[in-house]
């Protein structure tokens, strides 16, 4: 008695277990809908819609009254289980954040539907089963099959799924620090059950098919990892709150420059935006081309020029461009607008502030530096007062070495190749008047003998070199400008040697002497020829030159002779009109 009422209530209950599964998984899929939001992936909405659709087949199947009904049934259930696996599989990568390359999803997604068109044959081919027939036994229908070659291959494409994902989903546990452990355990329950009910099923004969249930318990800790997906997306939220009220403007062009959308800020501050329909081009706009097309030249030019200003009114806006990305490629441009109106006051009053302050230093260096060349000169003049043989020598002389420098100024060539600088030029005209201050070391007796010195006279008056530079050396020792403080001993040091060798006080020959000391010497020596002294009258300008050209590549450095050549015209009316 008991058998024949099981016998007749078990049938119910089955179809009960078919229907239930079915109607909960149709119900949580709606739940889902609820949920859902842009940020979840596009596989997790398949899963959700695969299920119920896999659920609704198992219960056409067992319901069938004809083979053909249970066919038909057969086939919608294989669709969860050819592509749900594969959604499931792509999901828990996305979650885990491993990114699988184009090919292979596509070579995945190709399998799988490469079986399911197997299983479409079903009934009418051999390849997926060879045979299927229906025995109806007490109102239970009982299936009888035998498996074809791309059920193996089914089977083995779900074993193959099942390792990946559990592999992943480990791998991640162990070594991945930013995926939520929480969301990979929750991964890990769903992937079991449905391999348990899918595999236990098929091993154990229990008269009935546990995976719908296994689907829908799959549904409810998907949920569960949807609601912490919203949790963890929170940032995300919050970022498109800003972007609709707050005071950034966003904007988004494509390449082409075709208008994709921007909130209310953006459209408040840019009127124009208003009169745009997504997809048209801003070329069409004048106000809005006009704007916009300078800048985004700018920054395809150079990503660097990514920051423009923007005058509405009172107010200042910054505009920073950027590309605009999609799946790793660059797809149209975005701006984003901030209010930079207090930034660009403050920078107003302190451009102003530094303004007057750059002024100021500056007037007041400018003093300093008269003060400087002031001292300079003074301390040449007070040396050339015990010298009454070369009286206004050292402004003469200081004259024609700036004379020379604005002729070698003129070849770039010489200029690059001696790395002369505007600072070289000017330090070394600076230095010209202290080139003789080593005189000041030696005694009147001989500094001021009125006619030419003896051998040992002249010995130690050409001690006046070195001398000066140990004097000058001492004085300057404190001043931070290194490079005037060197060149001004270089020319003191250095100014009496020649190309030759012939010189003191080293004996210095060709590129040994210093460049300010072989400039220095051609005025310094062309002055003496030129000018008056105790010793002797000055000389015609033809003598002078003719002692001048023959010293070349002797006394004096040839490669400076063009330069000597083309000031001289120069330097002649410029002695035509001083006392020497």
């Amino acid at each position: 008695m008991v058998v024949d009422i099981m016998a007749d209530i078990l049938p119910n209950l089955i179809e009960y277990f078919y229907i239930a599964s079915y109607i909960l998984s149709v119900i949580l899929t709606c739940a889902y809908a609820f949920m859902w939001h842009k940020h979840f992936s596009v596989n997790f909405s398949l899963m959700f819609t695969m299920i119920p659709i896999a659920n609704l087949g198992y219960m056409v199947m067992y319901r069938a009254k004809t083979l053909e009904e249970v066919i038909v049934g057969l086939k919608i259930s294989y669709l969860g289980g050819c592509f749900l696996i594969l959604f499931i599989t792509f999901y828990i990568f996305n979650m885990c954040k491993i990114k699988l390359s184009k090919w292979l999803i596509a070579l995945m997604v190709y399998a799988a539907m490469g079986i399911y068109s197997c299983v479409l044959t079903v009934g009418n081919g051999t390849i997926f089963y060879k045979d299927i027939s229906m025995v109806n036994e007490g109102g239970r229908v009982i299936l009888e099959k035998s498996y074809g070659i791309m059920h193996t291959v089914f089977y083995m494409l779900l074993g193959i799924y099942f390792v990946v994902g559990f592999s992943v989903l480990i791998y991640s546990l162990l070594r991945k620090k930013d995926v939520s452990r929480r969301i990979i355990w929750l991964l890990f329950i769903p992937e079991a059950v449905c391999m348990a009910c899918f595999f236990g099923s098929h091993s154990v004969h229990l008269g009935v098919d546990l995976v719908p249930a296994g689907y829908v318990f799959a549904q409810v800790m998907y949920l569960i990892i949807a609601h912490y997906i919203c949790l963890y997306d929170i940032s995300d939220m919050a970022i498109d709150s800003m972007i609709e009220t707050g005071d950034t403007g966003f904007i988004s062009f494509t390449l082409g420059m075709r208008y994709l959308g921007s909130n209310e800020t953006a459209r408040e501050i840019f009127l124009a935006l208003n009169d745009l329909t997504i997809d048209q081009s801003i070329k069409k706009n004048d106000v809005l081309n006009e704007i916009f097309m300078p800048w985004i030249d700018d920054f395809r030019k150079d990503v660097k020029n990514d920051k423009h200003y923007y005058k509405k009114d009172e107010q200042v806006y910054l505009v920073d461009v950027n590309n605009l990305y999609y799946e790793g490629k660059v797809r149209g441009f975005q701006f984003v607008i901030t209010d930079d109106t207090r930034n660009q006051k403050y920078i107003e009053l302190l451009d102003n502030y530094n303004s007057n302050l750059e002024r100021e230093v500056e007037e007041r260096t400018e003093e300093l530096i008269k003060l400087h060349n002031e001292l300079v000169r003074s301390m040449a003049k007070l040396v050339e007062s015990r010298d009454n043989s070369t009286g206004g020598h050292i402004i003469r002389t200081s004259d024609m070495v700036e004379l020379l420098m604005e002729e070698i100024m003129k070849d770039p060539d010489f200029v690059n190749e001696n790395n002369i600088t505007e600072e070289f030029r000017d330090n070394l005209v600076k230095a010209a008047p202290l080139h003789d201050i080593g005189k000041i070391s030696i005694d009147d007796d001989i500094l001021r003998k009125p006619g030419k010195f003896t051998p040992e006279e002249y010995e130690i008056m050409k001690r006046h070199a070195p001398e000066g530079a140990k004097v000058l050396h001492s004085i300057l020792k404190h001043t931070t400008d290194e490079s005037f403080k060197v060149m001004a001993e270089n020319v003191a040091h250095y100014h009496h040697e020649r190309m030759d060798g012939s010189g003191y006080p080293e004996g210095l020959v060709g590129d040994e002497i210093p460049l300010e000391a072989r400039i220095m010497a051609l005025a310094d020596v062309y002055d003496a020829l030129v000018s008056k002294r105790v010793y002797k009258d000055k000389m015609s300008y033809e003598k002078a030159d003719a002692i001048m050209m023959e010293s070349m590549g002797k006394h004096f450095d040839k490669r400076l002779e063009r330069f000597y050549v083309e000031a001289r015209p120069r330097m002649e009316a410029y002695y035509d009109n001083v006392e020497t």
